[in-house]
């Protein structure tokens, strides 16, 4: 997908830019507003489910490159998938420091915890109304996101 534009003149020159700036606009702030309620949203009452995603890339495999694996963690959330959705919601987001991300509005979707080749994610208990969603134990690795002023 491109983001060139046409303007109609045979002159202009198409740099294939534009004057976006990322994560300024009222959407994207709603954007990231709306995930971090995603993340940990929980209706009181709510059935969840307790799973633990475990690495399961060998340590030398280039998906580590930059983010160490975090080890086990553990979740309450709603189905497997949502399960990897509130692991990444956990873990620090360029935009809760001052550094650059490297595509997006926000580094959420880069989470490894969403990789199905670098974690899995194993059913533990079901039906449980007594929880609320997001990590119960496990720790989120800090410093995979280096901040630009030390």
């Amino acid at each position: 997908m491109s983001n060139a534009t046409q303007t109609g003149n045979q002159g202009d020159r198409n740099d294939g830019t534009s004057p976006n700036t990322f994560g300024r606009s009222v959407e994207s702030k709603a954007q990231i507003a709306d995930a971090e309620t995603l993340a940990t949203g929980t209706e009181a009452g709510e059935t969840l489910n307790i799973y633990r995603l475990v690495p399961i890339a060998p340590p030398n495999d280039a998906r580590w490159r930059g983010a160490p694996p975090s080890g086990d963690v553990i979740v309450a959330a709603r189905t497997s998938g949502d399960a990897r959705i509130v692991a990444a919601g956990a873990e620090l987001d360029y935009m809760e420091i001052d550094a650059m991300p490297a595509e997006d509005v926000t580094t959420r979707n880069a989470s490894l915890f969403r990789d199905e080749k670098a974690y899995t994610v194993i059913a533990i208990e079901f039906g449980r109304v007594d929880l609320r969603r997001g990590v119960i134990e496990g720790d989120l690795p800090v410093p995979n996101i280096k901040p630009v002023q030390v």
